[in-house]
């Protein structure tokens, strides 16, 4: 199956961060070379490709229970609610995510699809705050979150649709940097100055402008909360490149 979204050509930001490594036939801004989960990286100047297998770096029940990375149920569940696993198994993928190098504000916003709509730093699809056919993550969703709140769909693709607390709680901080979305903006954790942040301090797409440690000069930036879009609200901010599998 492939899933394709329209590219765009997208201006050159000020705002870019320092360094750079050449892995691909242009160089590859060294900002990239965070997503230590994937395959490869790399860049003809105007995209990012990205190639992962999609598996997580941590335990989970969704892991077969020979794998050495399986670990029963435990912890505490995202929203309280009590865990109910799902019949689905992670399965490695074949995904290649394409995202603006110089990310900018769309003319026209898109919503974001089923599926995978970015990618954290080790290489696990972000998916948005729908379940299968629009409903809430609420129902049956949510429940089967797994210890660090992903979980497998069908195909055994595992995905977060929430805060990735692996990454923000063990691997890094709540204030880090744990991937892109498909349009080129970065994603943070839930931390800002100090600050757990909910999507009241957000607009409407879950972000705004603003100074990283990454992007000292200010650039638009999604946040993870803890409340509902938990990553997404009404779509990208500026215009998606491209995953397929």
């Amino acid at each position: 199956m492939v899933l394709l979204y329209p590219y765009a050509a997208c201006k050159k930001e000020s705002n870019s961060p320092s360094g750079s490594s050449s892995t691909g036939s242009a160089t590859v801004p060294a900002i990239y070379q965070k997503i230590y989960g994937a395959s490869s990286i790399t860049s003809d100047g105007t995209y990012i490709t990205i190639k992962t297998t999609g598996v997580p770096d941590h335990k989970s029940v969704y892991w077969a229970t020979s794998n050495s990375l399986y670990q029963a149920f435990s912890g505490t569940t995202f929203g309280g609610y009590t865990f109910q696993q799902n019949p689905n198994s992670i399965v490695s993928q074949t995904l290649t995510f394409k995202i603006p190098i110089n990310p900018d504000e769309a003319s026209s916003h898109s919503a974001t699809p089923m599926g995978a709509i970015g990618v954290a730093l080790n290489g696990v699809p972000f998916f948005n705050q729908y379940a299968a056919g629009g409903s809430s993550l609420s129902g049956a969703e949510i429940p089967s979150f797994d210890q660090y709140w992903g979980h497998p769909q069908m195909q055994g693709m595992y995905h977060y649709h929430v805060e990735p607390i692996y990454l923000t709680q063990t691997k890094f901080t709540e204030s880090s940097l744990v991937g892109f979305l498909l349009d080129g903006f970065p994603v943070y954790g839930p931390e800002e100055n100090g600050k757990i942040l909910t999507s009241s301090d957000l607009d409407s797409y879950h972000g705004h402008f603003g100074p990283t440690a990454d992007y000292p000069n200010g650039i638009y930036h999604y946040h993870f909360t803890q409340d509902a879009p938990y990553l997404n609200g009404s779509g990208f901010y500026g215009t998606e490149g491209s995953v397929s599998q």
